[in-house]
């Protein structure tokens, strides 16, 4: 990938497909150097590349559950979303309980493509005491910012396999991405969470001057798991000898679950098919030097996962290509 934030259009070769009209759009994605960041941005500057008429604009920072909302309101035109979460917005529940009007905006926000967030992978320094989940009784553990998909994510993780809960059994700090990351690269804290496809870039920085090791539950298995786990969320191993400082003799057991790129339900038909269109056509362009993006997978991208409905130009192109009935 060239960029992570993208400004500007870029240079775009004679045979591209052409928009109806120029067109600016608005996507925001979580904090820029995490993995579901940089696929969106990645997904930006292939359609930038590509397709006459339409340059996307990416800001990267905040939450995922908050951009989600400014999409429905029509302030911003794409976020990342998932299905856990946009069930949750649709109900309004959790983290939208307060957001009265959350689930009449949940209509105007449809999907695009859905990806693999990437296993969560729970780390600590490979000197660390703590070996299995189970033994982080009493450490400090960062999950992700407090209020975000991520936190509750890691957290319903941890009970569903130990019974430890935070602020009882473990202390989750209150940190954003950046300043998480870098209390764990300072030693600050025992435990540092984060979900991601392989390779990391967290994790590559890390291992250059440190080892690594990541943790896995005594048990994934059991009725408290599968009622986590439910309908869009999987098991994932974490393979080992994924970094040259890690010290897993084998892979970890961990979970994972579909994130996509949401897109305003208003956005015109024709624009988002382009723009889908566009971005498969050319998926070649990021797999070539991105092992990461290996894991993208059309009929993934198109399945159905939660409530939210494919956007009717997203749905277009993939019956097109037959992934879609």
């Amino acid at each position: 990938m060239r960029h992570l934030i993208i400004t500007g259009l870029t240079a775009i070769a004679m045979a591209s497909p052409v928009a109806a009209d120029d067109t600016t759009l608005k996507m925001a994605t979580i904090a820029p150097s995490l993995g579901a960041a940089i696929s969106m941005a990645t997904f930006a500057n292939v359609v930038n590349d590509n397709l006459d008429g339409v340059e996307i604009e990416v800001s990267g920072g905040g939450a995922a559950t908050l951009h989600m909302m400014e999409v429905a309101r029509g302030n911003l035109d794409m976020s990342m979303t998932s299905p856990v979460v946009y069930n949750l917005m649709s109900a309004g529940k959790a983290m939208y309980a307060k957001q009265a009007d959350a689930p009449e905006l949940a209509k105007n926000l449809q999907l695009m493509m859905w990806y693999p967030y990437g296993a969560y992978h729970f780390a600590v320094r490979a000197d660390s005491d703590i070996e299995l989940l189970d033994d982080i009784e009493g450490a400090s553990v960062f999950l992700g910012p407090q209020g975000g998909g991520a936190y509750n994510a890691a957290k319903g993780w941890i009970e569903a396999t130990t019974g430890m809960v935070p602020g009882e059994d473990y202390d989750a700090i209150k940190a954003n991405w950046q300043t998480g990351f870098q209390a764990f690269m300072d030693g600050k804290i025992d435990v540092y969470v984060n979900g991601c496809l392989d390779p990391c870039g967290q994790f590559i920085q890390f291992t250059e001057t440190e080892e690594v090791r990541f943790l896995a539950p005594e048990s994934h298995e059991g009725e408290a798991v599968d009622k986590y786990l439910g309908k869009w969320r999987y098991r994932a191993e974490v393979p080992a000898g994924l970094y040259a400082g890690q010290k897993n003799d084998s892979a970890v057991m961990s979970f994972d679950t579909a994130v996509g790129i949401g897109v305003r339900a208003d956005l015109d038909e024709e624009t988002v098919y382009l723009m889908t269109k566009t971005f498969w056509d050319n998926i070649e362009q990021v797999t070539s030097d991105a092992p990461w993006a290996k894991a993208l997978d059309i009929e993934f991208a198109a399945s159905k996962r939660g409530l939210i409905e494919l956007h009717p130009g997203a749905a277009r192109y993939y019956k097109e290509v037959g992934v879609l009935d």
